[in-house]
């Protein structure tokens, strides 16, 4: 006679919880807070709210139409998970041996460092955590293709002057555009020129303005011309028109503000990459002026600190 199929063999049917989920920077966990608003649960860095996904700048990645899956068995949360679909990225938080198992069952996702630059991964990725030993929560689909939006790169520890230039390959690989061979770049706040070194290697010509000297074996770099002076005290009229503006400079949000404002009016630069920098405590009051910039992007890269990157692309 026949026997009963086992409770471990069935697929636990997934529950639609209308929730979205934020992941936090790490360290960021408060900037998303209060950059949301209220929340309906928090699971370590997991943040969640209900209705779609809003914009958002703190957030390493977002999960969105959050699954509940209860489950009996290890074997049975992992057929669960690969009914859905293919690629799973876990964030644990609790019960990380009983994760690990887990993500043993589930086809292996490779997360190799990138070489830079390098199309992003174009599969679907979805991510899970175990709520507790009998509950997995999961969203098949997430908005960043990296594991919980850790962009990662092959480093180059010679070239580069300081660690800088992986903020922009992250910038650009996030954006899926780089500045193409013969193109003028504009590198604000270049010393000691991670950036300009970036660019460089990528065939642009790049002017890079800084006081303060740049790294000479980057000064050096053909395609490289250096104005030493502030990048605040030019107009855009003494540089005319270029196809990137980039700017890592060190200053209040406010003066980056009105900098990129008097570019855009100028109508001189087609493609802006900022970094917007904190000193002290995060002034959301700017942020909602650069959000509000129309085409604008802001977003928090694994690379950034306490900062985010604005963006405004042309056509």
């Amino acid at each position: 006679m026949p026997q009963p199929a086992s409770d471990t063999s069935r697929i636990p049917a997934p529950e639609p919880t209308g929730l979205t989920g934020y992941l936090a920077a790490e360290g960021f966990e408060a900037d998303l807070r209060a950059e949301l608003g209220e929340v309906v649960q928090e699971h370590g860095r997991l943040l969640l709210l209900p209705g779609p996904a809003r914009p958002t700048a703190w957030a390493a990645n977002i999960w969105h139409d959050v699954l509940r899956i209860p489950i009996v068995s290890i074997g049975e949360g992992a057929k669960a998970l690969r009914a859905i679909q293919r690629n799973w990225i876990g964030y644990n938080i609790a019960h990380h041996r009983r994760a690990e198992l887990l993500t043993d069952k589930l086809p292996v996702v490779t997360a190799k460092p990138i070489v830079f630059p390098h199309p992003v991964p174009a599969g679907v990725l979805g991510s899970w955590t175990l709520l507790d030993a009998q509950t997995i929560l999961a969203a098949p689909r997430c908005d960043s293709p990296f594991p919980n939006g850790e962009a990662k790169f092959v480093e180059d520890r010679v070239g580069p002057p300081n660690r800088a230039y992986l903020k922009l390959w992250e910038a650009l690989t996030r954006l899926r555009r780089y500045p193409q061979p013969g193109e003028r770049c504009l590198d604000l706040g270049a010393c000691p020129g991670g950036w300009t070194w970036v660019l460089q290697g990528l065939g642009a010509h790049v002017v890079a303005v800084d006081k303060a000297p740049l790294d000479p074996k980057i000064a050096g770099l053909p395609n490289v011309t250096i104005r030493a002076e502030s990048a605040f005290g030019l107009k855009p009229s003494d540089i005319g028109a270029v196809d990137w503006l980039f700017s890592d400079v060190i200053c209040y949000p406010e003066r980056l503000y009105r900098l990129v404002n008097a570019w855009i009016e100028s109508g001189l630069a087609r493609n802006m990459v900022c970094t917007v920098k904190f000193q002290g405590e995060t002034d959301f009051a700017a942020l909602r002026l650069f959000a509000a910039i129309p085409g604008a992007q802001l977003f928090h890269l694994h690379h950034n600190k306490h900062e985010l990157t604005w963006v405004r692309l042309g056509e």
